[in-house]
């Protein structure tokens, strides 16, 4: 059940007698990895997004494991769906709505909250609900002044860029990035044979586009027949194993960022 999750730290593994005696439970990080059921092009499985934010977790605590050992961070079991309604038209696509997904951290931080935890990080892993756990984590800290939330995109600890293929522009979906990583995490849920670069319908706009500082609202169809938005051709797991340790090294850094610095504020 914990898959890349070193044992030792999944949460679920733990009884209530552990947590009970857990040293400065206020102090520990627990770690929900939010994912996504989703379709990724003809080539690539519909979990890569719930499998790349707990496989980049499961590596960046093993990294805490060796660097670390003394913080305490649990990850919770992931959840696997979220939500992912821009691309439901294709088949597979499982999506919760924005209020379902908002109901679900606000219920599982309320139950940590009650449990004596105070530091939640919400690791997410799909890029259509950043909002969402931006909500939830504001809600939870407004609800309870001493829950310290974090809201963060698992992509986003360090520059991966430069590792890419250069001759791949305005990837966003199943394209270079995120096949070379389920190359080096998963290689048999990849069919490469069936891999096509497709980048996506312009919009006329000049300044506008589907993600950056300016966005208008899409859904896959508006953007992509194949489901593909980029160049997943010349993928290859030995730079997607880069990408996954340069990634984890920095959430580990974080991860006892957390732990060490951020005060706990009286209720």
């Amino acid at each position: 059940m914990h898959g890349p999750i070193p044992e030792h730290r999944f949460f679920a593994y733990l009884t209530w007698q552990d947590i009970a005696a857990l040293p400065d439970r206020e102090r520990a990080v627990v770690i929900l990895p939010v994912g996504a059921i989703e379709q990724h092009g003809p080539h690539l499985p519909l979990n890569v997004d719930s499998a790349i934010v707990n496989g980049i977790l499961g590596r960046s605590l093993q990294w805490l494991d060796q660097q670390r050992p003394d913080v305490v961070a649990y990850a919770l079991p992931p959840l696997f769906y979220g939500k992912s309604n821009e691309h439901l038209a294709l088949p597979g696509t499982i999506s919760l709505s924005a209020t379902t997904l908002l109901s679900l951290v606000m219920d599982i931080g309320h139950s940590l909250y009650r449990s004596g935890f105070r530091k939640l990080l919400l690791l997410n892993g799909h890029g259509g609900q950043p909002q969402i756990l931006d909500i939830a984590a504001t809600d939870l800290h407004e609800r309870y002044p001493d829950f310290w939330t974090y809201s963060c995109f698992v992509w986003r600890s360090a520059n991966y860029k430069p590792l890419l293929n250069p001759a791949e522009t305005l990837g966003m979906h199943a394209g270079d990035a995120e096949t070379c990583v389920m190359l080096a995490l998963d290689p048999d849920r990849v069919r490469m044979q069936r891999a096509q670069a497709e980048m996506p319908f312009i919009h006329p706009g000049k300044r506008l586009g589907p993600k950056g500082a300016l966005t208008y609202a899409w859904t896959i169809q508006d953007l992509s027949q194949s489901g593909v938005i980029g160049d997943p051709t010349a993928a290859a797991a030995d730079r997607g194993e880069q990408i996954i340790e340069l990634l984890a090294r920095n959430w580990a850094e974080i991860l006892a960022e957390i732990y060490d610095y951020y005060p706990i504020a009286q209720p």
